[in-house]
C-alpha cells in the first residue's frame, strides 16, 4: 500500500445486549508491515500446546511498537483493534471519531507514499489483558459479522483511478496491461490470422489460429474479471481462473506449432516423423505448467517472498522449457541439413531466430526477476510474458501470410479466381447463346445433311477402290506363281552342283 485505508464494520453473532457484553473483548483485529508480520506469522507454532505462550510469542516484537492507552501509552504505531466492536458504536480502540470512515466501526490509515510496504491483516484469538498488560488466548468460541473494505487511496476524495483504487500495489496497472493486449489480440492480430486461415486449407494454420483465439479469450476472462475488481474489490475468480487456464492452453499450443515447424513438417515434408516424442515433451511441459499454476493458487504461502517461478514446480518448468529449447534447435538445425531450397532455408533462419527468443526469455526473466522488489515482480513479469508472446505471434503471422507462405510452406491455396472467370465469360473466342429457336434447328438440321453427303460419297468411292483392289490381287497371285517355277528350277541348278565323292561337302555355284 502507498495511501491505504482499511474501514468497516465488525460485530458479534448471538451476543446478549448487556454492556458487559458489548464491551467485552474476544480477539484482536492487527494490520502489520511485512517486517513484523513474518515473525508474528511464523511464531503462532512454536507453543501450540501453550496457546498463552503462542499468544505472547506473537506479539513479542509488536507490543513496543503498538500503542494501547493502558498498557503502552508510548507507542506509536496504530497496530491493533479490539474485536468484536459494539452494536451501533465505535471499537474500543477507535479514541479519535474524526478519523474513522462515516458509516463504519473501525479505520486504519496508512501513509507510505515515498516508501511503499506489504501490510497484513490478521484476527487471531488473543487479547491483551488490561490488568496484567499481557497477551494471552482467549478460548472462547465466538462468532463474528464483518464487512471490511481495503482501498489504495482515501475514500473520502472525489475521484479515484478505477485502476488503482481496489487493487494491491504490485497489481496496479495490471488491468491497462491486459487492455492493451486485448485490443492488440482482439482488433488487429486475430482478424488478420483468421483472415490468412481462410484462404489457407492446412492443419497448421488453423492449429496457430485455434491458438489465437484462445488467447484472445484468456485474455478477454482476465480483463472481465480485472473490471469487476476495479469496482467493487471482489471480483469473479472463476473468471480469473478460466482465463489463466486458457492463456496456458494458448502457450502450450503455441510451443506445439514451433515444434511440428521445427521437424519440418508442412515445409519439407507433409508427414510428420517423431510423433511420440513430440507429444511427450508437449504433454510434460502443459502438466508442469498447470501444476504451477495450482501450486502456486493453493501452496504457496502468502508470506512467502517468492513468485511462482521460485517454486520447484517453476524451476521443473523453467528446466524443461530449456531442455525442449535444445531439442528444438537440434531438429531445425536436421531439417535445414536435408533442405536446399534458398527460398525454405531463409524462412527457417528468421523462424528459428525468433522461436529462440521466446523459448529463452522467460527463464532470463525468471533470472532477472530473483534481484527485483515483489512490489515490481508480478508486474515486470507480467509485462515481459505478454510482450513476447505478442510478438512472437505477430512474428508467426507474417511468416504464415498467404502471399508469403505458398513460397516456402507446403499449404493448400485457395486463391478467389471469381474475377478470373468473369473475364474469361467475356472473351469473343467464347461461343454465345443462339438467339431464336430457328437458329437452332437449323444448326441441327446441318449434321443429318453432310451425313447423307458422306453416306453417297462413301457408297461411290467403296465400290471403284474394291474393284481396282480385285485385279490388283488378282495381277499379283499370277506373278506369285511365275516365282515359284523359279524357285524349283533353280533348287534343280543347286542340287546338280553337289559332288557326293569328295572328303568335304561342298556347294559349289558356278558364277
Amino acid at each position: 500500500m502507498t495511501e491505504g485505508f482499511i474501514f468497516g464494520n465488525m460485530t458479534s453473532i448471538g451476543s446478549s445486549n448487556s454492556s458487559s457484553d458489548q464491551q467485552q473483548v474476544y480477539g484482536t483485529l492487527a494490520l502489520l508491515p511485512r517486517q513484523f508480520f513474518v515473525a508474528f506469522y511464523r511464531n503462532r507454532t512454536k507453543a501450540s500446546s501453550d496457546p498463552d505462550l503462542a499468544c505472547r510469542l506473537m506479539f513479542q516484537e509488536i507490543k513496543s511498537q503498538a500503542y494501547d492507552a493502558r498498557c503502552n501509552n508510548e507507542g506509536w504505531e496504530d497496530f491493533l483493534r479490539g474485536v468484536p466492536c459494539p452494536e451501533g458504536h465505535l471499537c474500543p480502540d477507535e479514541d479519535n471519531p474524526a478519523n474513522v470512515v462515516p458509516g463504519t466501526q473501525l479505520t486504519y490509515a496508512i501513509q507510505d507514499i515515498n516508501n511503499p510496504r506489504f501490510w497484513y491483516l490478521s484476527l487471531v484469538a488473543c487479547v491483551w489483558d488490561r490488568k496484567t498488560c499481557e497477551w494471552r488466548h482467549q478460548d472462547q468460541p465466538l462468532h463474528l459479522r464483518y464487512h471490511l473494505t481495503i482501498v489504495n487511496g482515501n475514500p473520502s476524495a472525489t475521484t479515484h483511478s478505477i485502476f488503482e483504487y481496489h487493487f494491491s500495489f504490485d497489481k496496479q496497472d495490471t488491468a491497462e496491461i491486459y487492455l492493451v493486449c486485448l485490443v492488440f489480440y482482439g482488433f488487429i492480430l486475430v482478424p488478420l490470422q483468421i483472415y490468412a486461415a481462410c484462404r489457407q486449407v492446412h492443419a497448421i494454420t488453423r492449429l496457430f489460429t485455434a491458438t489465437l483465439v484462445v488467447q484472445v479469450a484468456g485474455l478477454l476472462l482476465n480483463t472481465l474479471h480485472l473490471l469487476v475488481f476495479s469496482s467493487d474489490g471482489i471480483g469473479f475468480l472463476p473468471l480469473n481462473i478460466a482465463g489463466d487456464l486458457f492463456n496456458i492452453l494458448a502457450q502450450s499450443s503455441f510451443m506445439l506449432v514451433l515444434l511440428v515447424l521445427a521437424k519440418g513438417w508442412a515445409v519439407t515434408r507433409m508427414v510428420l516423423t517423431g510423433r511420440p516424442l513430440i507429444i511427450a515433451l508437449w504433454g510434460l511441459y502443459s502438466v508442469l505448467i498447470l501444476t504451477l499454476y495450482f501450486w502456486n493458487m493453493m501452496e504457496v504461502d502468502v508470506i512467502q517472498d517468492i513468485d511462482e517461478y521460485q517454486t520447484w514446480p517453476g524451476w521443473m518448468t523453467l528446466g524443461l522449457r530449456v531442455v525442449i529449447m535444445v531439442w528444438f534447435l537440434c531438429e531445425l538445425r536436421t531439417t535445414m541439413t536435408y533442405e536446399h531450397n534458398a527460398t525454405k532455408l531463409h524462412f527457417f533462419l528468421h523462424f528459428g531466430a525468433a522461436s529462440l527468443v521466446w523459448f529463452i526469455y522467460l527463464p532470463v526473466v525468471a533470472l532477472i526477476a530473483l534481484q527485483i522488489s515483489p512490489l515490481w515482480r508480478y508486474k515486470l513479469l507480467l509485462g515481459f510474458t505478454y510482450s513476447a508472446d505478442l510478438l512472437a505471434h505477430s512474428f508467426m503471422t507474417y511468416l504464415l501470410w498467404p502471399e508469403r507462405a505458398e513460397q516456402y510452406l507446403l499449404l493448400a491455396y485457395e486463391a478467389d479466381l471469381s474475377a478470373e472467370l468473369d473475364e474469361f465469360d467475356e472473351a469473343p473466342h467464347i461461343i454465345n447463346q443462339y438467339d431464336t429457336a430457328q437458329d437452332i434447328n437449323n444448326h441441327r438440321s446441318l449434321p443429318n445433311t453432310h451425313f447423307n453427303i458422306f453416306n453417297n460419297h462413301n457408297d461411290t468411292t467403296t465400290n471403284n477402290h474394291l474393284s481396282n483392289h480385285h485385279d490388283t490381287i488378282s495381277n499379283h497371285v499370277d506373278v506369285l506363281n511365275n516365282h515359284q517355277l523359279d524357285v524349283c528350277n533353280h533348287f534343280d541348278v543347286v542340287n546338280s552342283y553337289f559332288d557326293p565323292s569328295s572328303d568335304t561337302e561342298q556347294l559349289k555355284i558356278k558364277t
